[in-house]
């Protein structure tokens, strides 16, 4: 029998998680499967298990770690520090077209409200952090008590605009859909 490093096993973990994380954000939770998971990160099916329990397990890692890839962690961290950019990148032509490497609130939440409330639970701070961020960076005319509705008026703007733009199939659509979605995010936000 061969012996492996000690950091072998967790570099291993890792690679699946990795993986889990894009794969689940492209093709949706129940859209993947362990062994054809497995086998793409050069692993036996029977090997997942010396990993995880289940696959609940993986996907509640897999869902930290797609949070945390995010240009240092959420959807929030788009790579943007105002809200003008924030909403561009939001919805660019690159984030609809790579949804595993995007936003994992946009790309894995029909799959998630399905899943246990412990997934849904890390997802949950997710969207608050999302929502806390578009509020911090509102206009200061903006009052402290409209802040937080106007923040879920615009990140529920910018899922469904994002959603749409990745639905329908003519380029020329889903680019006005963006646009169009830009220009209306900036105006629920006042900017």
């Amino acid at each position: 029998m061969a012996r492996y490093d000690k950091g072998r096993k967790g570099e291993t973990r890792r690679r699946i998680v990795e993986l889990a994380a894009r794969r689940f954000r492209a093709e949706g939770v129940d859209g993947v499967g362990i062994a054809k998971l497995m086998s793409e990160a050069g692993l036996t099916n029977g090997g997942f298990y010396a990993h995880f329990e289940s696959k609940e397990e993986l996907v509640k890692e897999a869902i930290v770690h797609a949070i945390s890839e995010m240009s240092g962690g959420g959807a929030a961290d788009i790579g943007a520090d105002d809200l003008p950019a924030f909403i561009d990148r939001y919805l660019s032509s690159i984030h609809r077209d790579h949804p595993e490497l995007g936003c994992a609130i946009a790309a894995m939440l029909p799959d998630l409200t399905r899943r246990e409330p412990d997934s849904r639970f890390i997802f949950n701070e997710e969207f608050k952090a999302t929502l806390d961020y578009i509020a911090q960076r509102l206009p200061d005319f903006v009052e402290a008590v409209d802040r937080q509705p106007r923040a879920i008026a615009i990140f529920s703007h910018l899922l469904g605009t994002l959603q749409m733009a990745r639905f329908i199939n003519d380029a020329a659509s889903s680019e006005s859909i963006l646009a169009r979605g830009r220009a209306e995010a900036k105006r629920l936000a006042g900017v």
